[in-house]
This record gives C-alpha cells, structure tokens and sequence, in this order.
C-alpha cells in the first residue's frame, strides 16, 4: 500500500511540521516521528506510516470491548494496528504498542475489505481496539465512512487523548467512544502514562456532546489509583459533566509489563466502589475482570430487576424490551440497534 499523507497536522519551519492529532501535539522534524511511533515526517510532510496495516483481526463480543450499553449481545468486527501515543507502565497489550514498524510483520487490509469482512462475519459493527486507534486517524475514518454507509455500528476504544480538531472530524461517522479514565489525578497520568488527566476529560465530554454513546473503564491498581477519595471525586465528574446514565467499569489490576511490583484487585475494593457509585446516583456501575460476579449484570436503576445477565463475554436478557424494564416500565438507557 503507497505512502498515505497524514490529515491534522501543519507545516512549520526548516521542513518540520506540528501534528494536531493527540494532545501532545509533537512537533517533528524531518526524518523523525512523533510519540506515537507511526506518523513519520518525510521532506516536510507527515505520513501516516500505519494506513492499512494490522497487526491484529478477530471477531469478539462487544461485551468484550468492554461496551455493555451498545448493540448487547452483537459481535463486533475488531482490527489493531502498532504504537501507541501512552506509555503505560501496566499496559497488557505492550507486543503491538511499543512494536516498532521494522519489526512487525503487518498485514495489509483496504477499508473497503475490512468493512466486506464485518458484514461478512455477522457483526454489527467494527471497533478499532487492541492498540490506540487514534494513531489510526485515516485509516478508521476511511473505513468507518464506509461502514455506516452499510448500516453497521462503529466503535473507538481508546485512552482519550485525541484533539478536539480531530475528534470531531471523526463524529459523523464514530457512534461508539469506549474511554479509558486511568486515574483521576494529573500525577498519574504524568508518572504512568505519560500524559495528562485533562485532555482526556474534555474528548470524553465532547465526545457525549457531538452524540456519541459514550463508556467509561477505570483500571483499579492497588496503591495508586484506588482510594475511596479518588474514585468518588472521578465518579462525581462522570455523573456531572458525562450524565448519571454514563457506564462506568472498574476493572481488577493483574500485574503486567513493568509494573510487576503490586497485587491484584481485591473483589472487596471493587465492590466499595459499585458501591459508592450507586450511592452518588450512577445508574448503570459495572465491574471487569472478575469472574461471574454479579455486579457484571444490567439492573434496573429502579425496581432492582435483573435486565441483562452476563457470563463471560455473553449477555442474556431477562426483563428488557427493547428500552424498558418489563418489570416497573423504566427507561433503559441502551443502544440495542444501530442507527
């Protein structure tokens, strides 16, 4: 596949450019690339080095992504790339976002092919996932204009650091923003990451407000992200600034990568923290990477029904009609289809 020509960047000084892409805005000059690893500056223009190529296809349960309030119970078409524009300390998909282009065996997938094997699959819709798919800019708005042109569902599942320049030239054809909130503190995101806590909080926020079905994940590590004050401060913003309605996982910490240094999860911190959320008025609290518990299920804000039970990456549903509790008549709020 030629050489693809990034989109959101400028042309600077002595052949560099800045890329407005993330939010650490890299300028770079020529013959060198940003962050990310995978937009390279060529004599002064900025290619994207990753158009086309995948490290990664499958087939997965959109439960998987993990996105329990969009098309439930649908398979979701799922490409990643290489690269990464975080440096996640605990990152568990670390082989493809700190691989380099010269050593990755990448395959090559046109948008219109990929969005041939979604239909084909049986799925409703494609998420760009695995690594982050902002560093992907061209190649998912290519194939994701394609795709909602055929009817299917289109899904970012990302850490968030995305520009609001970009972000928005992504809306009108992104249904689904999947948004990793890491931590709630600037510390965090600076010391593990990489990165900053703010930005990522304002594409969330725009994200709900250019109409995108918006979830959030919080990865619960024990010692630096998992007090009591913290969460409830993180969970206070998603409800004021994202909506009550806003799902919120809070996954359990497995040691992985470099950070080694820690335990998992207690089940019992997790579920201080369902447990708060409810009390603040979150509708919809979900806990991740535990196996079979209750708290993976939908319940209805209401009346306590079970909604929607899960086992794994499967759901099945109990007392929800398309939007509403068929027990006490409550509005779900819930993609079932895509539109």
């Amino acid at each position: 596949m030629a050489m693809h020509e990034a989109l959101q960047y400028t042309k600077t000084e002595n052949n560099a450019v800045q890329c407005s892409l993330c939010n650490h805005r890299c300028t770079i000059k020529e013959g060198g690339h940003g962050i990310c690893g995978v937009r390279h500056n060529e004599k002064g223009t900025l290619y994207a080095m990753t158009y086309g190529r995948t490290s990664g296809e499958a087939v997965d349960p959109i439960e998987k992504k993990p996105l329990y309030h969009y098309l439930p119970g649908t398979l979701s078409y799922s490409l990643g790339s290489i690269g990464c524009n975080f440096h996640c300390q605990h990152c568990q998909n670390w082989h493809i976002s700190r691989a380099t282009l010269e050593g990755s065996h990448l395959r090559t997938l046109e948008p219109a092919e990929g969005v041939r094997r979604a239909i084909t699959s049986g799925s409703a819709s494609i998420s760009w996932t695995y690594n982050e798919p902002t560093i992907w800019h061209e190649y998912a708005l290519d194939m994701g204009t394609r795709a909602r042109k055929k009817g299917l569902g289109t899904i970012y599942v990302t850490n968030g650091y995305i520009t609001e320049e970009a972000l928005r030239e992504l809306a009108p054809m992104l249904c689904a923003f999947r948004i990793d909130l890491k931590a709630f503190t600037d510390d965090f995101y600076k010391k593990i990451c990489g990165a900053h806590l703010q930005p990522v909080l304002d594409s969330a926020a725009l994200a709900r407000e250019l109409g995108m079905h918006v979830e959030t994940v919080t990865l619960v590590i024990p010692g630096l992200n998992d007090s009591m004050e913290e969460m409830e401060s993180l969970i206070r913003w998603v409800i004021d600034h994202l909506g009550p309605a806003t799902p919120m996982h809070f996954s359990a910490f497995h040691p992985d990568y470099k950070m080694t240094d820690r335990g998992a999860t207690p089940v019992a911190t997790l579920e201080k923290i369902y447990t708060k959320a409810k009390e603040l008025g979150l509708r919809f609290p979900y806990l991740g990477n535990v196996h079979n518990h209750q708290y993976e299920n939908t319940y209805c804000p209401k009346c306590n029904a079970t909604l929607v039970e899960r086992r794994g990456f499967s759901s099945r549903f109990i007392k929800l009609d398309k939007q509403q509790c068929t027990n006490c008549g409550e509005y779900i709020e819930i993609v079932r289809h895509v539109t």
